[in-house]
């Protein structure tokens, strides 16, 4: 193999071992937000409050007042409080 080539796969085997940890880290990055956004959660609201609150976001979604992006994580939050018996 030459000096070149060598060089060249020592290179790609670096980049990809770097992009792996990147992956690596973000994911766990992922995961630990998630876990303290679960310890952080709100109690249970009542069903009707939580109803009320999620029309008003979508209004505002509908009156251009909030990004698609903003409505669906806000949509999420509130239907994640909604408890079912």
């Amino acid at each position: 193999m030459s000096r070149a080539s060598y060089a060249k796969r020592e290179r790609e085997q670096a980049k990809r071992a770097k992009a792996e940890a990147k992956r690596l880290k973000k994911r766990d990055t992922e995961s630990s937000v998630d876990e303290a956004a679960e310890t952080v959660a709100e109690p249970a609201a009542p069903a009707d409050e939580v109803l009320r609150r999620l029309a008003q976001v979508h209004e505002d979604y509908e009156a251009g007042r909030l990004s698609d992006e903003d409505f669906q994580a806000m949509k999420a939050e509130l239907l994640s409080q909604v408890r079912v018996n």
